[in-house]
């Protein structure tokens, strides 16, 4: 299987698995939410502001009607919790307990967090919270406590943060980017199952998480940031099980890529694409994974904001543009706030297959909803590829506010 249409199909259930294909593949609003974070597994919390929040826009993407404050309703009532995946995100309540194993060698000292955290006062913050309720990060900055002799700011902020990773401290609450931190036994629900997975019950849970989210998987993907041999071993040798079994078969792309998708996968009816372009965040879970997303889409993607800025090919925070089932370009852009604009500073259309007209039509559309997500009333163009959109363009933005 090294032909093209193989290569589309793939395309096609990788983007049907992530929900980017159907305009409401988890239902609307609240309950949407809930139902997209439980069958991506993860939503990544980023700070970068310069457009609304990465993980309320990975949301957005999918769920209509996604509302940012739904983020922390869903915190805030058990749905899901913070920690880290292979970096800060919002898990789903239920998988619990497959963060107890990074706690767990945190807490231990088997991996490090931090050197030499102040184990005397993470005691104390830990009484404190004990006895007086629920601590804001901004409670460490504030003079008051300060003057109190408890603690100075930075050692405090990292013995919190410490007790936080190793899975003493819960979020509770977040407001912003200020969080609030209570005691684990009091943040989770009391049915949340709390046992320490087995290693093959871990390989299990990421082999199974993966394939549902993504449709197809990869040897190095599967473990995408986790540092743990012996887990990559188990996954490995279950991925090896699976195919023996016949449960799981092998597919090459043209480019020599290996991935493993369920027996029969590609054979399986797939969404239709529509003629409907998304924006999508720098973080989102279809583009994160930046090797995968180059050997399935032909797409390579760089975050810039990390590149010093003459170095930069398209702008800080350039989010990634889906047409039907190709990437087809990227949007460096800005939110100004105060006076609720939403600037575009370079649009880049790559060489695509696709009609101007039906990319153009798709592109205003969506970015009338991301405006509005953005809670901005005007849109405008700078600079835009290939250049004879900037003027043409430029004009239909402004007719939109």
């Amino acid at each position: 299987m090294h032909d093209f249409s193989t290569q589309a199909r793939l395309r096609r259930l990788a983007l049907a698995a992530q929900g980017l294909l159907q305009t409401q593949p988890f239902g609307r609003g609240l309950a949407g939410a809930r139902k997209a974070i439980n069958h991506l597994g993860y939503v990544q919390v980023d700070t970068i502001s310069v457009v609304e929040r990465a993980h309320h826009h990975v949301f957005h993407a999918r769920v209509p009607q996604f509302k940012p404050a739904m983020s922390n309703q869903m915190l805030r009532d058990g749905d899901i919790f913070e920690y880290w995946a292979h970096a800060a995100a919002f898990l789903p309540i239920s998988d619990f307990r497959f963060s107890l194993p990074y706690k767990d060698a945190i807490k231990s000292g088997r991996t490090r967090w931090y050197r030499n955290c102040d184990e005397k006062l993470m005691g104390e913050l830990m009484a404190r919270i004990g006895s007086d309720g629920p601590l804001r990060s901004r409670d460490l900055e504030t003079d008051s406590v300060k003057r109190s002799g408890w603690w100075d700011w930075k050692p405090a902020k990292k013995a919190l943060e410490q007790l936080y990773m190793q899975g003493d401290l819960m979020v509770s609450d977040r407001e912003g980017f200020q969080k609030t931190y209570d005691l684990t036994e009091r943040v989770l629900p009391s049915w949340v199952d709390t046992r320490m997975p087995t290693l093959e019950e871990f390989a299990t849970h990421i082999l199974d998480q993966q394939l549902r989210c993504h449709g197809l998987v990869s040897l190095k993907g599967l473990t995408y940031q986790r540092r743990n041999t012996e887990l990559r071993n188990a996954v490995k040798k279950m991925v090896n099980e699976r195919l023996a079994a016949g449960r799981l078969e092998q597919v090459q792309t043209s480019s020599g890529d290996v991935f493993f998708v369920k027996t029969g996968a590609l054979e399986q009816a797939l969404p239709r694409v529509k003629d409907r372009l998304l924006i999508l965040s720098p973080f989102d879970n279809s583009v994160i994974q930046r090797e995968r997303l180059k050997a399935l889409f032909q797409y390579d993607y760089q975050l810039e904001c990390y590149v010093p800025e003459a170095k930069r090919q398209y702008g800080y925070f350039c989010l990634p543009l889906l047409f039907r089932d190709a990437f087809i370009g990227r949007m460096d852009c800005k939110a100004h706030r105060k006076t609720r604009h939403l600037e575009i500073r370079y649009l880049h259309l790559e060489p695509h297959d696709f009609a101007e007209e039906s990319v153009i039509t798709a592109f205003l559309d969506a970015i009338e909803q991301f405006r509005d997500f953005q809670q901005c009333d005007s849109v405008s163009l700078a600079k835009a590829h290939p250049q004879h959109l900037t003027e043409s363009l430029g004009s239909a933005l402004a007719s939109l506010g």
